[in-house]
């Protein structure tokens, strides 16, 4: 037998485990309005690169004027032009810009006014 006079039985106390005051207390965390010192992972952005057409069929073309700045191969030198090594496409003699098309691949001509 235990004493105390119980017989091994725990005491409750009353029939609620919080007091009023207690209830109606919070816990309240404020938050940080401001990032702090730390490095940003923002602000970088790329310039934009200002590709296509820029001169188009039945204009004039001056030696050197650029006529096509791409990506890839989308259109092909032909006859008065040449391609450089960012594939952008322009004119080496003066004439006129046209546009053919052979074997599905669209190649860009600059066809001199006295030929």
């Amino acid at each position: 037998m235990v004493a105390g006079g119980h017989g091994g039985r725990l005491i409750r106390g009353p029939g609620f485990c919080y007091t009023p005051v207690a209830m109606f207390s919070f816990d309240l965390q404020l938050f940080a309005s401001k990032k702090g010192a730390g490095s940003t992972r923002n602000g970088r952005d790329s310039n934009s690169q200002r590709l296509g057409m820029k001169l188009f069929g039945g204009q004039v073309a001056l030696p050197g004027n650029i006529i096509v700045r791409q990506r890839g191969t989308k259109f092909y030198p032909g006859v008065g032009v040449m391609m450089g090594k960012d594939h952008t496409i322009f004119a080496v003699v003066e004439g006129v810009v046209s546009f053919t098309e052979s074997r599905n691949r669209k190649h860009i001509n600059v066809v001199s006014a006295s030929a």
